[in-house]
């Protein structure tokens, strides 16, 4: 199978999966433990507007490449698009980033409204961690290894983890830029986040301390140079490919490795950590190849 067929197929499984479990509900006021139909609209609003669903996919081919159940795997995978989703929506409110386009169109609030957003927001988290937990219960010959994928996916989008990099990273607006800093704000921010189905994945397939360790060394690089890549490209890239606007970190005064040491630098610093990135997958010979090759994907994208 070659790679775009393979990405394909996990890309199915990932739509298919969030339109079983999210489809559009039509009661307004259902009955006891419905969801109501507006919210409904509004969590599917964000979540359903498509994108290249980097981390269930990472979800995914890992688990395949470790042997593990896809059958299982699914709604993990899902419910991580789905705390994904919810990030964006509240970083695209007034009082975090202020975006008014997501993914080429109107963010959420500029839709429904700052309150029904952080509704949405937080009912894809909640509904989120609902969905590993059902999952779960439903596969109780692996429960063990599906309860600790959820609790990976929580610590790293959690207190500790994508959350503790968003809050020093509003934090730190207008700041002179600190390497310490900004690297802690990097690597819970977005590497966290990357990780996390890469530890799943590990935690629903039995994997042992080496391949653990393996995934998680490559989660942080290219979790690392992802969030470069992301600054470079609002420093330099294309509005119209992107989907919203450029030129925001610099009017937020946001801390970024091309303000830290220009773009140039971050840029080097962007294809160390790529290079790292293969290195890491190296005990897994070419059962990664798909990895391999999500990896180069990313490394060149231009949104």
């Amino acid at each position: 199978m070659t790679y775009p067929e393979q990405y394909d197929q996990y890309l199915h499984m990932v739509e298919t999966t969030l339109e079983r479990l999210l489809p559009q509900t039509q009661d307004a006021c259902p009955a006891q433990g419905g969801m109501p139909a507006h919210l409904c609209e509004t969590m599917r609003y964000s979540l359903m507007a498509g994108g290249k669903r980097v981390r269930p996919v990472l979800l995914l081919a890992a688990c395949e490449m470790l042997g593990g159940s896809l059958e299982q795997a699914c709604v993990p995978a899902a419910a991580l698009e789905m705390i994904h989703t919810y990030s964006l929506i509240h970083d695209d409110l007034p009082g975090m980033d202020n975006d008014d386009y997501r993914r080429g169109r109107l963010s959420n609030h500029k839709v429904y409204g700052v309150g029904h957003a952080i509704l949405a927001g937080d009912a894809l988290l909640n509904y989120a961690y609902e969905c590993m937990l059902r999952n779960a219960m439903e596969h109780a010959d692996n429960l063990a290894g599906l309860v600790r994928a959820a609790e990976a996916v929580a610590q790293r989008a959690g207190v500790g983890g994508m959350i503790a990099g968003q809050s020093l990273d509003l934090l730190s607006e207008h700041e002179a830029p600190s390497l310490e800093r900004l690297e802690y704000i990097h690597m819970h921010k977005t590497a966290d986040l990357l990780t996390a189905p890469l530890l799943a994945a590990a935690s629903i397939a039995g994997a042992d301390e080496p391949q653990l360790a393996a995934l998680t060394e490559f989660g942080r690089c290219i979790g690392l140079a992802f969030q470069i890549d992301d600054d470079l490209l609002d420093l330099e890239g294309d509005a119209a490919l992107l989907g919203k606007q450029t030129g925001m970190d610099a009017q937020r005064g946001k801390m970024t490795w091309p303000a830290l040491a220009g773009a140039q630098a971050a840029r080097e610093k962007s294809r160390e950590l790529w290079d790292c990135a293969g290195e890491a997958l190296a005990c897994f010979g070419e059962r990664a190849w798909f990895l391999r090759e999500y990896a180069r994907q990313l490394r060149g994208r231009k949104n």
